[in-house]
């Protein structure tokens, strides 16, 4: 799907380190919610509340549960899965755009 119908968007962005990181909040009819964004390159730890599943649309990057041995790489047409109340560390190789869904 390479675009949203009869969708809610928040305008205020979601910022973090210090820009590197945007994404605005995207929310749906059936009360489910999505965030699109883009990382610049550099290494980040998030950590979740809910499940999520990250699509990366283009780009690349490499990732891990934190505590985990062993990285994984995603590229754009790529996703992956993180589980809820997780830490997850990001290696972005290059500018990466992505879309994640927040499941619940």
């Amino acid at each position: 799907m390479s675009d949203f119908q009869n969708v809610t968007v928040v305008k205020k962005a979601n910022i973090y380190f210090d820009g590197k990181v945007v994404s605005h909040t995207v929310l749906f009819p059936d009360g489910t919610k999505k965030t699109l964004g883009v990382m610049q390159v550099g290494e980040y730890e998030f950590s979740t509340g809910a499940a999520e599943n990250m699509q990366i649309l283009s780009g690349s990057l490499e990732w891990q549960l934190k505590g985990e041995a062993g990285w994984k790489n995603v590229a754009g047409g790529e996703s992956f899965d993180v589980p809820a109340d997780a830490v997850f560390l990001m290696k972005v190789a290059t500018v990466t755009d992505y879309c994640c869904s927040f499941i619940n």
